[in-house]
């Protein structure tokens, strides 16, 4: 006899149907959700729709007050910067939008992020950033994609990390989320192109060489490749 599914899995499940729908804009600000309906709906306890709504409200998708019930809040005054939820809005019609601003927000923190890496990180650091780097240029030269993508974040989150900067490494979840995004919704090609490639080599070399310049505008050179494929990925779905 199979046991018998806990809070946890239940409040999952109603999360993954109400969050994305609340992220797509299913449901209107103001619109109220009240505990019975969500229980009722989704067959389960209220227990278990409260512990779901405490999720939603931490990342301010809703709002709950006393007699009025829970209330959806409006898009800016959501927690953008919450990675579950960017993988909800990037799972939604609005994707090529979230990835806009997504790679807006890396072009202006990532660039300083590694010129202040180059000037920062420990000579550690510098050593493992380059090999770190060869893995990813061998592994993306053999069509890898998923092991590709594996280093990649891990690439550009240890950079932020190395910026010695606490804001610029709390923004590690959402450069990995826009990283995966890209991948899961077939934007990437299917073999990394070799200039990107040859961009993080030169980022990788710079920071390693202490060159602060060179890493950043190398950096800059990578996400004005990506706002370039997102623009043409825009223009190809209006013609």
């Amino acid at each position: 006899m199979s046991a018998a599914p806990d809070h946890r899995t239940l409040h999952n499940r109603v999360l993954a149907e109400v969050g994305p729908a609340i992220a797509a804009g299913e449901y209107e600000p103001g619109a109220v959700l009240t505990l019975d309906r969500l229980a009722q709906g989704y067959g389960v306890s209220r227990t278990v729709a409260r512990e779901a709504v405490r999720v939603l409200e931490s990342m301010r998708l809703v709002v709950s007050r006393p007699r009025t019930g829970v209330r959806v809040r409006p898009p800016e005054e959501w927690s953008v910067h919450d990675p579950q939820l960017i993988r909800w809005r990037l799972a939604g019609p609005g994707r090529m939008g979230q990835l806009r601003s997504l790679t807006e927000l890396r072009a202006a923190v990532e660039p300083p992020a590694a010129a202040f890496a180059a000037r920062r990180a420990t000579p550690a650091d510098r050593e493992f950033l380059v090999e770190l780097n060869g893995r990813m240029v061998a592994t993306g030269r053999s069509g890898d994609l998923e092991a590709f993508l594996r280093l990649d974040i891990e690439f550009h989150r240890s950079i932020l990390e190395m910026s010695g900067n606490e804001m610029f490494a709390g923004l590690t979840g959402v450069v990995s989320e826009v990283l995966t995004g890209r991948t899961e919704y077939d934007l990437m090609p299917r073999r990394p192109r070799p200039e990107a490639l040859r961009l993080h080599t030169h980022v990788a070399d710079a920071i390693g060489g202490g060159l602060a310049d060179v890493a950043q505008a190398a950096m800059r050179a990578i996400v004005d490749e990506v706002v370039s494929a997102l623009e043409d990925e825009e223009a190809a779905d209006c013609g």
